[in-house]
């Protein structure tokens, strides 16, 4: 008889409840045991375990660290109290990035979010006081429209203890494939009696933007003297101007040009030898190599240098009540606030080769080895700056509640609900367009790919040589919301052994909806200052002389000079932007209607129900003491997912199930030494974008996506060994090994066919992009979706080690360290579109093999600090090797970002027991941001700086 297959899920299931019946089936006496140097915590509770430890310094917060991961059965770290308050962390991204394992993606020189094992943003959970919650900021292109948390919404002074969950237990919320990461806020009772306050008051100061910025932080609480009451109330502020300086070319592609030193590509026909210039015709189609080489080769779409300037502005607010009338009873109120605003302003110089090479001739090309143009001469060139500003701000709410009840010595429960929104809007975000599209003698050279040489032959800082040709305005929102209610009941059956059981309720919501008053001013219609409608005839009030846009005068320009953005000698640094609020009054751009943009309206209702069971056992097993639980969990995802699809809204429902074992399990072959062991089957439910009926439309790329509401979740199977060796006090050493085996992992899908083929009307192409006037070309368009793809692979080390150096004479005995370092490899299958292998012909599609997104291969964190009764100081460096973070376009295969480094230092005197002053320096080596286009030739997508930030300041506490 054939033996029977089992699933992935049965196997871990038969996993985990063979371990929970080896368990049960153990004599008492064993399972009464003293399981010596551990007590396992409930993991419900593990963040309040942490918000009860009071440390006095930063070698205290260590060691209450490392306290917590070793009480715990499965891989847990942990940061406390002081260790997050005096590190010169700008928000919390920054403040994770210490726990090994962990590395961030920067955003304006400030962590934003987070990988944890190589697995991206969207695959981690977080929980605020124990409730699942999204926080939902911008980066340089958009709002975050997916799952990402988004760390930069907070301070880091507002939280007394950050717990990452590396493994799963039946106990914990579903949802994440890398970890679930636990935020904890005050907890007032664990505090001394009477009245406490502590502040600090830091100014900030940025050598880019040459200002300063005040960070204020404060906390007070109050605990009753029978300890039946306690209050805390948190707040803190910080304003900062930045800048972030450099140069970008917004990929590469490859195009047919209309002359190759002074050789026609273009004829009148196939048998003619008469050329045709700037439009229409027909290309040589092998007549010409230097016209083919040049059609092949790579070329940047838009090169450019300029500056980015970001003002931005936190303030978060804490408060907790808490009350416990008995040692049985604890019931908690938490409510949290907070404000994120930015400004973004933007400021160009660059030529606009996308879709325009056709009128562009190209003299003294030179190509490199990797299938780059990687100089020319340009005449008949788009000449364009822009000037941009966008205005955003995230509010965010929660409020919620806890009762901890102990109804007898064996049995107790915890009731937990409460809610939280995250709304993210942006009000403003604008883009107004000079055009000289006739310009001769540009010239660029990305011989040293990350710093070009890029030079205007026409004058740039002349208002008669432009035209405003562009304006545009992208107002939108984002908003999520959770409301959460959960049951967890705990049942001591006899000494050692514990049964856990829980249901919950969860309802997640996100709506986005985005508008767009983008106009292309001549061309397409226009738009008149007060009617609506530009008209750029003689007779209009624009004048004869508007040909494809406005005529400029200074009046609605402003020069703009380049400094600090590393460019060689012979880049041009001088010329005319549009002047925002003149060229917005002139044009009456927000008078205009808004239209809706169908490919960023649309939103996701998930509503889960479930439960768990789980066992915790302590005992020996053959004379080896253990912690151990097992259990499993169950929950259903019913899913609702709304977009626009030909103007219409279309709404999808769906719904799913998924059963999750999980075991873990903790062996102490010493009292100092642990080694442990989890199998778990995990999920992470589809990204929201993805997850849209309807359809977007990106006009300058030729390029459709539709999304996919019937995707199913990233399910994975992860494993995971530990040992760690507690060699000393404050110390610790310790070796993971872990493993994920992803089954299901959406892919795109990408086919080339007619804008007509998609069904979608003229009016979703943004009037601003060239497919607006041309919406049908020879190459088609490139039509994308998701779909559910054959999985992936993950595999990894991680290695820690952390001890003061006590063990050292004299004053070096205050020294301590901190080293760890991630090693991580994936594999999973992309279908991809390599570059074309004939001149105008379409881009081959293929499948290719890689890293998942995001995944760096290599990361290292290390911090020396130093550390006596009176003064303190600490340098940090952190290494994250380079990634892909998405498949590219235009011919490139993927894109993503080259490594980063990143020294961070502190140091700290101690006036008097309640004074302390502080100098601190964040990004002290002024690391660059380099984001590239095509994994295999590493061509130059983004380089910018953000400068170094000092900051000065004092703490005190009463």
């Amino acid at each position: 008889m054939r033996a029977k297959q089992f699933t992935r899920g049965e196997r871990s299931w038969l996993a985990g409840t063979s371990l929970a019946a080896m368990l049960l089936a153990m004599p008492g006496a064993a399972l009464a045991q003293d399981a010596g140097p551990v007590d396992p915590a409930p993991q419900a509770a593990v963040g309040d375990e942490a918000a009860d430890i009071v440390v006095t310094g930063f070698r205290q917060s260590l060691g209450a660290a490392i306290n917590l991961k070793r009480q715990t059965v499965g891989s847990v770290d942990a940061i406390v109290a002081e260790d997050i308050a005096k590190f010169p962390d700008q928000n919390l991204a920054e403040s994770l990035q210490r726990i090994p394992g962990i590395s961030i993606q920067r955003d304006g020189g400030e962590g934003r979010a987070i990988t944890v094992r190589g697995l991206g943003a969207q695959f981690t959970r977080v929980r605020v006081n124990g409730l699942e919650t999204v926080a939902t900021s911008t980066d340089g292109a958009s709002s975050n429209r997916d799952r990402a948390f988004d760390f930069n919404v907070f301070a880091s002074e507002l939280f007394s203890s950050l717990v990452v969950h590396k493994t799963a237990e039946a106990s914990l919320d579903e949802g994440s494939l890398g970890a679930v990461v636990d935020l904890n806020t005050g907890n007032p009772l664990a505090g001394k009696d009477g009245f406490t306050f502590v502040g600090s008051a830091t100014g900030s100061y940025n050598d880019l933007s040459k200002k300063w910025g005040p960070r204020l932080a404060g906390l007070m609480s109050w605990k009753s003297a029978d300890g039946q009451w306690g209050v805390a109330l948190s707040a803190a502020y910080s304003k900062l101007d930045t800048k972030q300086m450099g140069n970008n070319t917004v990929r590469w592609s490859q195009a047919r040009f209309d002359s190759v030193n002074g050789t026609r590509c273009f004829y009148q026909s196939a048998a003619s030898n008469t050329g045709v210039a700037n439009a229409g015709g027909v290309y040589t189609n092998g007549r010409v190599a230097a016209c083919d080489q040049a059609a092949l080769a790579f070329h940047p779409r838009i090169p450019r240098y300029g500056e980015i300037a970001q003002e931005r502005e936190r303030l978060g607010v804490t408060g907790s009540i808490q009350w416990a009338p008995s040692d049985a009873t604890k019931v908690s109120i938490d409510g949290l606030f907070s404000r994120f605003r930015e400004t973004r302003e933007e400021k160009w110089g660059e030529v606009l080769l996308r879709s325009n090479e056709r009128s562009i001739d190209v003299v003294n090309p030179v190509y490199d080895g990797k299938g780059n143009m990687v100089s020319a001469t340009l005449n008949d060139a788009w000449v364009r700056t822009e000037h941009y500003l966008r205005k955003s701000q995230t509010k965010f709410y929660q409020l919620g509640g806890t009762w901890d009840q102990d109804v007898s010595d064996a049995f107790r429960f915890t009731l937990l609900g409460g809610f939280s929104k995250s709304d993210a809007s942006i009000p403003v975000e604008t883009t107004l367009v000079f055009d000289d599209r006739d310009a001769q003698g540009y010239s660029y050279d990305y011989s040293n790919m990350r710093r070009p040489v890029l030079s205007f032959g026409t004058s740039v800082t002349n208002p008669a040589n432009f035209q405003l040709a562009e304006i545009r305005d992208r107002p939108s929102s984002t908003v999520n919301k959770f409301r959460t209610a959960q049951l967890r009941t705990e049942w001591d059956v006899t000494e050692g052994f514990t049964v856990k059981t829980g249901a919950l309720y969860r309802r997640f919501s996100f709506d986005t909806e985005g508008f767009t008053r983008d106009t292309v001013v001549c061309g397409n219609g226009g738009v008149d200052r007060v009617l609506g409608t530009v008209n750029c005839s003689p007779s209009s009030a624009f004048g004869p002389s508007a040909i494809y846009g406005l005529p400029v005068t200074s009046a609605l320009a402003e020069l703009f000079t380049l400094k600090g953005a590393g460019a060689p000698a012979g880049t041009t640094t001088q010329w005319l932007v549009p002047n925002l609020a003149a060229g917005t009054d002139y044009t009456k751009l927000y008078e205009r209607a808004l239209t809706v943009d169908a490919g960023n309206t649309r939103g996701v209702v998930e509503k889960t129900t479930g439960g768990y069971i789980q066992f915790d056992a302590k005992g020996e097993i053959f004379g080896l003491e253990y912690a151990a639980n097992a259990g499993i969990r169950y929950v259903k995802t019913e899913q609702s997912s709304r977009g626009l699809n030909n103007g219409t809204m279309v709404s999808v429902s769906r719904s799913y199930e998924d059963w999750l074992p999980a075991a873990n399990i903790a062996f102490f072959p010493h009292r100092d030494v642990i080694v442990r062991a989890s199998v778990a089957d995990v999920v992470t439910r589809p990204s929201l974008g993805n997850l849209t009926p309807g359809g977007s439309v990106d006009g300058f790329n030729y390029r459709v996506s539709f999304g996919n509401p019937f995707l199913d979740p990233f399910r994975a199977t992860a494993y995971d060994v530990a040992v760690e060796w507690y060699f000393a006090p404050q110390s610790v050493f310790s070796v993971a090994a872990f493993k994920k085996d992803v089954q299901s992992f959406p892919i795109s899908q990408t086919i080339t066919g007619t804008f007509a083929s998609t069904g979608l009307p003229l009016s979703v192409i943004p009037p601003s992009s060239p497919a607006a006037l041309q919406p049908e070309r020879t190459e088609g368009w490139a039509i994308s979706t998701i779909v559910n793809g054959t999985g992936a692979s993950l595999k990894g080390i991680e290695l820690s080690v952390q001890a003061p150096f006590t063990f050292l004479p004299g004053f070096l005995s205050h020294f301590g360290g901190i080293v760890n370092a991630t090693f991580v490899d994936s594999s999973a299958n992309y279908t991809v579109s390599g570059p074309a292998i004939v001149p105008g012909g379409g881009n081959i599609a293929s499948v290719r093999n890689a890293t998942l997104f995001g995944l760096s291969k290599r990361a290292f964190n290390g911090t020396l600090y130093y550390e006596d009764a009176k003064f303190s100081a600490r340098v940090s460096a952190s290494y994250r090797s380079g990634y892909i973070d998405q498949n590219s376009g235009t011919g490139n295969v993927f894109e993503g970002y080259n490594s980063t480094v990143n020294v961070d230092a502190s140091v700290r005197y101690k006036l008097t027991e309640g004074l302390e002053l502080s100098l601190e320096g964040i990004n002290l080596t002024d690391d660059y941001r380099d984001r590239y286009t095509d994994l295999d030739a590493n061509r130059n997508y983004e380089q910018l700086h953000f400068g170094r930030t000092i900051q000065l300041g004092a703490r005190f506490k009463m």
